[in-house]
């Protein structure tokens, strides 16, 4: 019998796709484009901050190049196109586990000023899921091990009680960590065989 008592999902690349990319096609014309912009003003690490707890006015204050800052406000005010494809399957899967009365949780890495708007494209998130720990607002990111340990506070729930779902597999390190059990996502057939050799989901 399992000894699972809870499955903690991360949201973006596990639940919806994220697709940054896509905000910046309308002025910069093409993916190769919008790549070579990213890459040149470090677009992850811009973003990772604001992750971590830097606002909107901060992280545009931040950059220094007017266009770059002005392309960069594009981004989060198409934040909404980004993130408007649900990862097939991932669902289906939350909706089996919630049927069977399994716990819901969600630990995810996203600024605090954009989660409004994934909670308007998803409902469920808000719904399905609690608690949610978002990095943004807390000022603290995955893998750092207090992020882990704030969810399993707020859940009541002992790290070995977890189960936790990560796109990153340095994320899934540091779940593991701090004694929780963890499954490195890939797509969803992949994990609904995984939750079925623990024990949380039925082997079909």
């Amino acid at each position: 019998m399992s000894t699972i008592r809870a499955v903690v999902f991360d949201v973006g690349n596990v639940l919806l796709r994220w697709d940054p990319q896509a905000a910046f096609l309308p002025e910069l014309g093409s993916r190769a484009a919008a790549d070579a912009f990213m890459a040149r003003v470090d677009f992850h690490g811009w973003n990772r901050r604001n992750d971590g707890g830097r606002g909107r006015e901060a992280a545009l204050a931040a950059v220094a190049d007017p266009q770059d800052r002005s392309l960069l406000a594009r981004y989060l005010d198409r934040f909404g196109q980004t993130i408007d494809q649900p990862v097939p399957g991932s669902w289906e899967i939350v909706q089996d586990l919630a049927a069977q009365g399994t716990p819901l949780g969600a630990i995810t890495n996203f600024s605090a000023h954009l989660w409004p708007e994934a909670l308007r494209h998803y409902p469920a998130l808000g719904r399905m899921f609690a608690p949610v720990v978002v990095s943004g607002t807390e000022g603290m990111l995955k893998p750092e091990p207090q992020i882990y340990r704030l969810f399993c506070a707020r859940s009541g729930l002992a790290p070995s009680d977890c189960l936790f779902i990560d796109d990153s597999p340095a994320n899934v390190t540091g779940a593991q960590a701090v004694g929780m059990q963890a499954v490195h996502f890939t797509d969803a057939p992949s994990l609904r065989a995984a939750l079925a050799r623990a024990g949380v989901l039925p082997r079909r």
